[in-house]
């Protein structure tokens, strides 16, 4: 079944005798709301995500102006242990594929959840035209 968003005119005219929300349509607007609901914490995940990784290549750039023979604290935890310099370079560059590796995962997620939104836009509106809102 092909969805497409209504013209102008459709939309004028779907609604108007036919208000009555079946326990499907509530279900849809229900679902459309959880998943507004998940984009919302996925997109504060996904800035805190970009943050910690700025973080990280904010700090792997200070690093580069230390001695090679020197030793850094590196946080494990809640505790900070020296460790020579190379080492921490090398954990600081996994730390930071991970956190690539979660954004991804998270973008992949948000765009699934976006596109079952508009699939969920289409269908209510096509429905109840006008009388119904899901502009987030």
């Amino acid at each position: 079944m092909q969805h497409r968003m209504l013209s102008k005119e459709e939309e004028a005219t779907v609604g108007k005798d036919d208000l009555e929300v079946r326990r499907e349509d509530q279900d849809k607007i229900n679902k459309f709301s959880r998943l507004h609901q998940r984009e919302m914490l996925l997109e504060e995940e996904l800035e805190s995500r970009a943050k910690e990784k700025e973080d990280l290549e904010e700090i792997s750039n200070e690093l580069e102006l230390t001695d090679e023979d020197e030793k850094v604290p590196y946080k494990l935890g809640d505790a900070f242990v020296m460790l020579p310099l190379p080492e921490v370079q090398e954990l600081l560059s996994q730390s930071s594929g991970k956190i690539e590796d979660k954004v991804n995962a998270t973008e992949e997620k948000l765009s699934r959840i976006r596109e079952e939104m508009n699939t969920l836009k289409v269908e209510l509106y096509a429905r109840f035209g006008k009388s119904i809102n899901l502009e987030t």
